[in-house]
């Protein structure tokens, strides 16, 4: 499989106190995560690469060469042009899926590895038994996968926009979150393989355990009312990974660092040090 050089966003920092952050989505890029990251800039250098077929990478590819290992092979050939041995990691949503296998394919080019709003164990079917109003809440994103209204990149927009009021807690996040969103640079590029059943899972299989025995120090970062992985997620796999620390956010949804920009940052600093 060819190896994608990624279009990289970067804060500028020290070399030596590099952070790699992986973005969600798929089919986004990494702007929605620049703050509050961008307030490290002089600190830390924070590389924020977009995912083969995202934001302003190569895209174009066939459809099955959208897949997690893949990313993986970008990625390491990403770390292997910096002038560092080691950085940190940190994925966000599904970049923490893909994080994860980053992390277990070089550990020991990885300080640590932060799992931010994702998930290192699989989400259970009843995970959300006891919570009924985030079908309430979740319904409006379905609606968009559902109806057919839109094609491309419009569809992934029209599903974040739809979504926002369930990924953001506090009502008054909201105006800002979608203030990000209109700027972020959605595709369609991950979608296809998706709907064809051509995309593999991305979460490692055993990833607990695994990552226990061979990955870097292992540290999570949650928003309380996540509602796509759910926090007590976070709180049983920092259980069974040794050493693993835990920050959960109160008044936090997935999108945490909208929710709670100082705390999520002063948590990732505390994870960091």
């Amino acid at each position: 499989m060819n190896v994608v050089r990624p279009f990289v966003g970067r804060i500028a920092g020290p070399a030596e106190r590099t952070l790699l952050v992986i973005h969600g989505g798929p089919d986004w890029d990494h702007g929605y995560l620049l703050d509050p990251l961008r307030e490290w800039a002089g600190e830390r250098q924070v590389l924020l690469p977009d995912l083969r077929g995202c934001g302003r990478s190569p895209g174009g590819l066939p459809p099955e060469q959208y897949t997690p290992d893949a990313v993986v092979l970008d990625l390491l050939a990403l770390l292997d042009s910096l002038p560092v041995e080691q950085v940190d990691l940190l994925g966000f949503s599904y970049g923490g899926l893909l994080a994860q296998r980053l992390a277990l394919a070089a550990p020991e080019r990885f300080r640590c590895l932060v799992v931010a709003s994702s998930s290192v164990l699989p989400v259970p079917a009843d995970a959300w038994d006891d919570w009924p109003e985030r079908a309430a809440l979740r319904a409006a994103e379905a609606r968009v996968w559902a109806e057919g209204r839109w094609d491309g990149p419009a569809l992934t927009r029209a599903a974040a926009l739809a979504g926002a009021p369930a990924n953001v807690w506090r009502a008054e996040a909201l105006p800002r979150y979608r203030e990000v969103l209109a700027r972020v640079r959605f595709t369609a590029e991950w979608l296809g393989p998706f709907r064809a059943g051509l995309l593999p899972p991305a979460r490692p299989d055993d990833a607990a355990r695994r990552l226990a025995a061979s990955g870097p120090p292992v540290r999570l970062l949650h928003g309380r009312q996540d509602m796509v992985f759910p926090a007590a997620l976070a709180e049983e796999a920092a259980r069974l990974i040794p050493g693993a620390r835990v920050a959960i956010l109160d008044e936090a949804g997935h999108m945490a660092h909208i929710d709670q920009p100082a705390a999520w940052l002063a948590a990732l600093s505390q994870h960091l040090s």
